[in-house]
C-alpha cells in the first residue's frame, strides 16, 4: 500500500513540474510585438516575438532564400544582424565564415524574434513575390525524376534570369501535418510568359519532394515564391563548361536555352553525369539541340552501364569524362550542378586545370 502511494505522490509531482514548465515557457516565452528594423529604417515592420526570422519576414511578404525550408541544413538563408540577434547558435556556424561573423552575418532561420531586431537585407529581396500557380501537366521522367509545368494566373508573369530558382510550399498531408518550402530549380526559358517549369527528384524520405511526387495532382493548386539565386549565366567566359546530374539538368537547361534564344555567341558543352540508361533524360531533346545548333554539344556518361543497355556512350565518373574533355580553361566559365559531392569532385578536376573560383559558379542540392 506504502509502494502504491509512493507511486501517487510522484506522479502527481511529476505531473505538476511538467504543467509548471509549460505554464512557464508560455510567460517566459510571451515577446510580445517586436519590431523589425531594415535597411535602416527603409522598412519597419511589426511582429509578433517569439517566431524565427526567416517564418516572420515571410509572414510580412519578404521572402528570404532558404532551400532546406528553414532546417539549417542550407547555408542560404543569410542576413546581416545588426542589433538585436543574439548570440550564433552552434547549428549556424559550420554556415559562417570569420569574415561573415565578423560582419554580423547570421542564418535568419535561427535567430529568434525576441525583441526589437534590426537587420541589412540586398534590396533585390524586396521584389521576390509569391505566385499561387496550377499544375499544367505532370510529366515522369525517369523511375525517380518528374517534371511539372506550372501555370501562373492570368496576366501574371515572373521575371527570372535563367538558372535561378523557386521555392514551393507543400500542403500538408498524410503524417505531415505543416506545410514546408523547398527550393527547386526552373527548368524553362525566361521568356516562357505565364508559365514555368521544375524538375523534382524524389529523395527517400523528402517531405516536399514526397508531396510532389505522390500527393499533387494536374489541375491542383501549387504556392511557390521567387525567384531566387545567383546561379546565372555571366558575361566573362565565351566557352562555357556546364555539368549536371539528376533533377541539376534543370537550370542548366533553361541556360542553354536562353543562349541559343538570344543568339549569343558563346560556345556550350553539357556533361551530364548518370549510373545507368534509366538515369538518363531529355537525350533525344537535347541531340537534337546539337544537331540544329553547331554552338551546342552534349556529353552524357554513365558510371555503371548495365550489359544489356549497350551503351556506346563515355562511361566513368562525370568527372573523369570532363577531364578527358577539358584540357584547359582559356576563355571558359564552367556552370554546375548537382550533389554536393558531384560539384566537389567537379571543382577539383577543373582546378586541376586552371580553372579559378572566379570562373565557376554551381548550384548544390
Amino acid at each position: 500500500m506504502e509502494v502504491l502511494k509512493t507511486i501517487i505522490s510522484i506522479s502527481v509531482m511529476a505531473s505538476l513540474l511538467a504543467l509548471l514548465v509549460v505554464i512557464a515557457d508560455k510567460l517566459l516565452n510571451n515577446y510580445g510585438e517586436c519590431s523589425i528594423d531594415i535597411n535602416k529604417g527603409s522598412r519597419i515592420l511589426k511582429v509578433q516575438g517569439g517566431t524565427t526570422l526567416l517564418s516572420a519576414l515571410s509572414l510580412q511578404k519578404i521572402f528570404i532564400p532558404s532551400a532546406c525550408g528553414g532546417k539549417a541544413t542550407c547555408g542560404l538563408c543569410k542576413v546581416r544582424i545588426i542589433d538585436g540577434g543574439g548570440v550564433i547558435l552552434p547549428t549556424e556556424e559550420p554556415y559562417l565564415t570569420a569574415e561573415e561573423v565578423k560582419n554580423g552575418m547570421r542564418l535568419s532561420c535561427q535567430v529568434k524574434v525576441k525583441r526589437d531586431i534590426k537587420i541589412s537585407i540586398p534590396e533585390e529581396l524586396f521584389s521576390i513575390r509569391q505566385f499561387k500557380t496550377k499544375v499544367a501537366r505532370i510529366t515522369q521522367m525517369t523511375h525517380d525524376i518528374k517534371e511539372f509545368e506550372l501555370v501562373l494566373p492570368d496576366s501574371e508573369t515572373i521575371t527570372f534570369k535563367a538558372g535561378q530558382y523557386i521555392q514551393v510550399l507543400s500542403k500538408p498531408y498524410d503524417k505531415i501535418k505543416e506545410p514546408v518550402s523547398r527550393a527547386y530549380s526552373i527548368a524553362s526559358v525566361p521568356s516562357m510568359e505565364g508559365k514555368l517549369e521544375i524538375i523534382v527528384r524524389q529523395v527517400p524520405g523528402g517531405i516536399c519532394t514526397s508531396y510532389m511526387h505522390q500527393y499533387l495532382k494536374v489541375g491542383d493548386e501549387l504556392t511557390l515564391s521567387g525567384p531566387y539565386g545567383d546561379f546565372y549565366l555571366r558575361e566573362t567566359g565565351k566557352e562555357l563548361v556546364m555539368i549536371a546530374g539528376g533533377s541539376g539538368l534543370a537550370p542548366i537547361k533553361s541556360i542553354v536555352l536562353d543562349v541559343i534564344e538570344r543568339n549569343l555567341d558563346r560556345q556550350m558543352t553539357f556533361f551530364f553525369g548518370a549510373v545507368t540508361m534509366k538515369d538518363l533524360y531529355y537525350v533525344d531533346y537535347f541531340r537534337d539541340l546539337e544537331r540544329k545548333y553547331g554552338n551546342f554539344r552534349y556529353v552524357p556518361a554513365l558510371s555503371k552501364p548495365a550489359p544489356e543497355e549497350a551503351w556506346d556512350g563515355e562511361i566513368g565518373l562525370i568527372t573523369n569524362v570532363v577531364e578527358q574533355h577539358v584540357k584547359d580553361a582559356n576563355d571558359k566559365g564552367a556552370y554546375l550542378c548537382g550533389s554536393p559531392g558531384m560539384i566537389n569532385a567537379c571543382i577539383n578536376v577543373l582546378k586541376k586545370n586552371g580553372f579559378t573560383d572566379d570562373m565557376i559558379y554551381f548550384d548544390k542540392f
